[in-house]
């Protein structure tokens, strides 16, 4: 794994790194779904030299982060920084003028082009045992959507609930009443909108669910095989749920954006 020292670049620097034509195809690729090496390839469409070389200036900007898989050690994932992107995004518009560092919320208001749903978005959180990642990315997305949004979860090998997901669940007001772990085969045949996998393992093992729903990967650790003291075994599914509301926090916005979903 890389131990490279994360730069911030200056405003300009930040622009340029957007600039390169390599570069944006990344980034882009990666905005919504973490992907490895082989498939960043085939969607930018260069040599893995090029692509390894454009990765390593993202990451060391800070802007793209690597994790190795649980399922395959010998892959990586790539995933961008979605916070630290947005906030280097809105400096380089302030540092033009003030009024280019937030966005005009009246922008998509006025254009007219988005259409709500005509039917509630469904949305299906994939991970191995249905324990922990998928169950508090589901309860997270229940409660952000206010029931406007019909979200799911489940296992390829369910087990149970685990203690301390509910214990942090409980601690973000999130309501756990009737969590309980389910079978992945329970939702074969529906139609989603979104499948979103939480579990490098569960990525290899996704079916393929009618309608053609947007697939997503979010390749995460599990909270569950860390090991040591009970604080330190609690604070591994706290920062899964630290780093779960960032990511449904940008779903909801592609959500809104894409799909028209008031949550006002």
């Amino acid at each position: 794994m890389s131990t490279s020292v994360t730069l911030t670049p200056a405003p300009f620097q930040f622009l340029q790194l957007l600039g390169h034509e390599i570069r944006w195809k990344l980034l882009t690729a990666l905005a919504i779904t973490d992907l490895h090496v082989q498939e960043l390839i085939e969607k930018v469409g260069a040599s893995q030299n090029l692509v390894s070389y454009h990765l390593k200036q993202l990451r060391q900007a800070g802007l793209v982060q690597e994790r190795r898989s649980i399922a395959d050690g010998r892959e990586i994932y790539y995933s961008l920084d979605l916070e630290r992107m947005r906030a280097l995004y809105l400096a380089s518009g302030e540092e033009l003028h003030p009024a280019l560092g937030a966005p005009d919320p009246r922008t998509r208001q006025e254009s007219g082009l988005l259409e709500k749903p005509a039917q509630r978005l469904r949305v299906l959180f994939l991970c191995t045992h249905n324990s922990a990642r998928s169950q508090i990315a589901e309860a997270i997305l229940r409660q952000r959507t206010q029931g406007k949004v019909e979200v799911f979860s489940a296992g390829t090998e369910p087990a149970r609930v685990h203690p301390l997901a509910l214990r942090v669940m409980q601690e973000h007001n999130l309501d756990t009443a009737g969590l309980h772990s389910k079978s992945m085969e329970q939702f074969t045949g529906q139609k989603f909108d979104y499948v979103i996998t939480v579990c490098d393992r569960a990525k290899e093992a996704c079916p393929v669910f009618p309608g053609d729903p947007l697939r997503i990967h979010w390749s995460f650790p599990d909270p569950a095989e860390v090991t040591g003291s009970e604080a330190e075994r609690y604070q591994a599914f706290a920062e899964t749920a630290r780093q779960m509301l960032t990511r449904i926090s940008f779903l909801l916005l592609m959500m809104k954006r894409t799909h028209g979903l008031d949550l006002e």
